[in-house]
């Protein structure tokens, strides 16, 4: 069976909820690509962050796929 990887970027202001979002995805089989990336929003006035993970599967990749529930 071909294996294929699949790639999200999960999204959030500097929060709790950020930190459960990514470690709800490395509970689901997602693991880390690369370094966290974080940044100001200065029209909001907050602290944004971004974490890239990937995720090997057994389908291919399809445009209409819903990525969290890989």
């Amino acid at each position: 069976m071909r294996e294929h990887m699949i790639y999200r970027l999960l999204t959030g202001d500097d929060t709790s909820e950020f930190c459960h979002k990514v470690s709800d995805a490395l509970g689901k089989g997602w693991e880390l690509h690369g370094s966290p990336a974080y940044a100001f929003d200065a029209a909001n006035g907050v602290m944004r962050c971004a974490q890239a993970v990937t995720k090997v599967i057994a389908k291919p990749y399809e445009p209409g796929m819903k990525l969290g529930q890989q």
